[in-house]
C-alpha cells in the first residue's frame, strides 16, 4: 500500500483522491495539505467514523470521539502524563527495563519489536494503572495482538462495506482483564494516586473507564513499540551512530541509570530518536470522516466521504527534506523541523497527541538503558515497513544481545 500512495503522490500531487471504482477517498500529504486537515479545516471532519473497527473497539475513547465529550476526556487524561508525574515514571521504566533485560540470555538472538511491546506494556500498566502485569502478560499478549489487528488499515478504510470488527474471545479476555482492574479499583478504600482512581472519581462509568483505558494501551503502547523497534533497527544498521550514542550515554551517566534530569543531556539519542521518527512514523496515516463539503486546492471534499493524511509520505517529501530517504539525524541538530507541519509524528493542532511527551521520555529512558547495559548486533536480513495499526518493522528487528564489560571484565 505505501508503494501506490507514493506513485499516486508522485504523479498527481499533494491532495488527489483515490481511484477506487464508486469510492474515492481524498488523501492529503505535505506540510500545506496536512495543516489544512490538522488546523485549518478541521471543524469539517470528525474523528468518530463508525461503524469502523477503531471505533468499534475503542467505544467512546478519547482517540474516537469529538467535540465537547473529546475535550472532557482529554481533560480527564492529560494531568497523568504531564512533566510534573515524569520523575517517578522514568523510574518505573528503568525498573520494568532491567527486569525485561534480565531474560535475555548473554549472546542470545531476541527480537526486539517483542521484547520492547513487552517493555511497553508493563511500564503503561503500571504508570497509568497502577497494575503490574508481569505474571499476567503472557496471556494478555495475543489478545493484546488481536485487538492490534482488528483495528490495522485494511479493507475497512477504504471500502464501505468491507468487514467489521468481529469480537472473538481474545477480545473478550482483555476486555474482562481491564473490567476486573477497575472492579478492584472501586473496591479500595485508599487507592492509589494514579490515572485510573482519576476516571472513576470523576463519576466515570465502568463502560467508558474500560474506553480510555484500552485506548491509552492499544494506542499508547504499540506506538512507542514501533518507534523504539526502528530506532534499534537504525542504530543496528548504522554503528557511527551507535557508537556516538553510547558514547553520550557512558560520559553523561557514567553507569547509573538514567533519571528524568538526564533525559535532556542525551541529544544524540534524541536526534537518533526523531530520525527515526521522520523515516517511520509510528502513526503513518490520519484518518477523518468529512462532516462537510470543503475545498481544496485541486479538489472539492463532499460530506460523508473519507479523508486521509498520510504522514510517511509528509514526513519524505523532497521539497521539504534534503535527502529524504537517508538517515541522517544531524539534521535535527537545530531542534527544530523544516517548515511547520513538514514534521508531525505525534499529529497537530488542537488535537495532537496527548501522549507525545510520555512516549518520547519512555522512549529516551529504555533506549538508555538497553545501550548502557548490552551491546546489541543487527542480524542479517531485510526489514521492511509494515502498515499494521503502526508502521512497524517487518519480518521484526533480530539482534544479537551481549552483556557489556567494565574494565575489570565484570557485567555492566
Amino acid at each position: 500500500m505505501l508503494r501506490g500512495f507514493e506513485y499516486l503522490h508522485a504523479s498527481r500531487g499533494d491532495v488527489f483522491q483515490l481511484p477506487l471504482p464508486g469510492f474515492k477517498p481524498t488523501v492529503f500529504v505535505g506540510p500545506q495539505a496536512v495543516r489544512q486537515v490538522l488546523v485549518e479545516s478541521r471543524d469539517s471532519l470528525v474523528w468518530r467514523t463508525s461503524p469502523d473497527p477503531v471505533t468499534q473497539l475503542l467505544g467512546r475513547g478519547v482517540l474516537v470521539v469529538d467535540g465537547d465529550e473529546h475535550a472532557h476526556h482529554r481533560g480527564l487524561i492529560t494531568p497523568w502524563l504531564h512533566k510534573r508525574n515524569f520523575a517517578g515514571y522514568v523510574s518505573t521504566m528503568v525498573d520494568w527495563t532491567d527486569r525485561v533485560m534480565r531474560n535475555w540470555p548473554d549472546e542470545s538472538v531476541v527480537d526486539m519489536v517483542d521484547e520492547m511491546r513487552r517493555i511497553s506494556l508493563l511500564i503503561l500498566f503500571q504508570t497509568l494503572f497502577g497494575a503490574d502485569v508481569w505474571a499476567d502478560l503472557p496471556r494478555l499478549w495475543r489478545p493484546i495482538l488481536e485487538a492490534i489487528s482488528a483495528i490495522s488499515p485494511g479493507a475497512w478504510l477504504v471500502w464501505p462495506g468491507a468487514p467489521r470488527l468481529r469480537v472473538n474471545h481474545h477480545l473478550k479476555t482483555l476486555d474482562d482483564y481491564l473490567y476486573r482492574l477497575i472492579a478492584e479499583r472501586r473496591r479500595l478504600t485508599t487507592p492509589p494516586d494514579d490515572l485510573l482512581t482519576h476516571l472513576l472519581n470523576s463519576s466515570m462509568d465502568d463502560s467508558t473507564a474500560r474506553d480510555q483505558m484500552l485506548t491509552l494501551l492499544i494506542a499508547g503502547h504499540d506506538t512507542n513499540t514501533a518507534l523504539m523497534s526502528w530506532t534499534l533497527a537504525l542504530l543496528g544498521g548504522h554503528p557511527e551512530w551507535l557508537d556516538a550514542v553510547r558514547r553520550e550515554i557512558d560520559e553523561h551517566l557514567e553507569g547509573r541509570p538514567p533519571a528524568l534530569d538526564d533525559l535532556q543531556h542525551l541529544t544524540q539519542l534524541d536526534m537518533v530518536i526523531q530520525e527515526s521518527l521522520r523515516l517511520f512514523p509510528p502513526i503513518h496515516l490520519g484518518n477523518r470522516l468529512a462532516a462537510e463539503d470543503f475545498e481544496t486546492p485541486t479538489c472539492p471534499v463532499k460530506s460523508g466521504s473519507r479523508v486521509v493524511y498520510s504522514i510517511y509520505l509528509t514526513h519524505r517529501d523532497a521539497s521539504e527534506w534534503e535527502a529524504p530517504g537517508r538517515f541522517w539525524p544531524g539534521r535535527f541538530a537545530e531542534r527544530r523541523p523544516a517548515v511547520p507541519y513538514a514534521y508531525v509524528p505525534f499529529g497537530g493542532g488542537p488535537r495532537n497527541c496527548v501522549g507525545a511527551a510520555f512516549g518520547k521520555v519512555e522512549a529516551v529512558t529504555v533506549l538508555a538503558r538497553v545501550l548502557q547495559r548490552k551491546q546489541l548486533r543487527l542480524e542479517p536480513g531485510t526489514i521492511r515497513p509494515h502498515m499494521g495499526a503502526t508502521l512497524m518493522p517487518n519480518p521484526g528487528v533480530r539482534m544479537r544481545i551481549s552483556d557489556r564489560r567494565d574494565v575489570a571484565g565484570k557485567a555492566a
